[in-house]
């Protein structure tokens, strides 16, 4: 059976992101999570909101048998098997065939600032085609805000991501929403969490 892996950075903050979840989305409904990595954002949301169904997803193949022994380990009934997907591909999932219904919900955290900029884009454009009219989009993770000082933390931390690859990085607010507004999503809600991160929750046209 495989073994799960452990993010100590996503076993710190999953409970401060479900206290915003649970503020900002209805009672019930379908969500997607992109970009699952370890599987324990996905795990610790389906426990905690049972009247919701999660669908996990990640771009790496090899990360999928781990989510899914996660997830059978914790007997989450409302979790269907992970998919693979990238978010720059044509449909969604990226093999198989596209998802048949639309999310009332897609969450993704720390993506944006490990991948190309690009998969932006793909994100928005992608929550355009699958999330239900007046569905949500929660990003998590560190972004530049033009009107708040930037910590030395996060300076220090876009230096190394730029250092590994430069095309990663913390991404501009001002940036993620301009991608967001042009496929018809909306800011509804900014909240600051520890550790210099934010939560960002879109909304997609009626």
């Amino acid at each position: 059976m495989p073994t799960t892996s452990f993010s100590p950075a996503a076993d710190r903050n999953k409970q401060a992101i479900l206290e915003v979840l649970h503020q900002v989305l209805p009672e019930r409904g379908h969500a997607l999570e992109i970009a699952s990595g370890t599987g324990q954002h996905v795990a610790w949301f389906a426990a905690a909101l049972p009247e919701w169904t999660w669908q996990p997803t990640d771009a790496q193949e090899s990360a999928l048998p781990a989510i899914a022994a996660r997830i059978d380990e914790a007997g989450l009934a409302n979790v269907k098997p992970p998919r693979r997907l990238d978010v720059l591909a044509p449909h969604w999932p990226s093999e198989g065939e596209p998802f048949g219904e639309r999310f009332d919900a897609v969450y993704c955290a720390n993506m944006l600032h490990i991948s190309a900029w690009a998969t932006c884009a793909g994100l928005m454009k992608g929550c355009a085609r699958y999330l239900a009219p007046r569905g949500l989009l929660v990003l998590y993770g560190p972004f530049l805000d033009d009107d708040v000082p930037t910590a030395p933390g996060n300076l220090a931390f876009d230096r190394s991501l730029r250092a590994q690859d430069p095309a990663w990085g913390i991404r501009r607010l001002e940036d993620v929403k301009r991608e967001a507004q042009g496929a018809g999503l909306s800011l509804q809600e900014r909240r600051e969490m520890p550790a210099n991160n934010l939560v960002l929750v879109f909304c997609r046209s009626g």
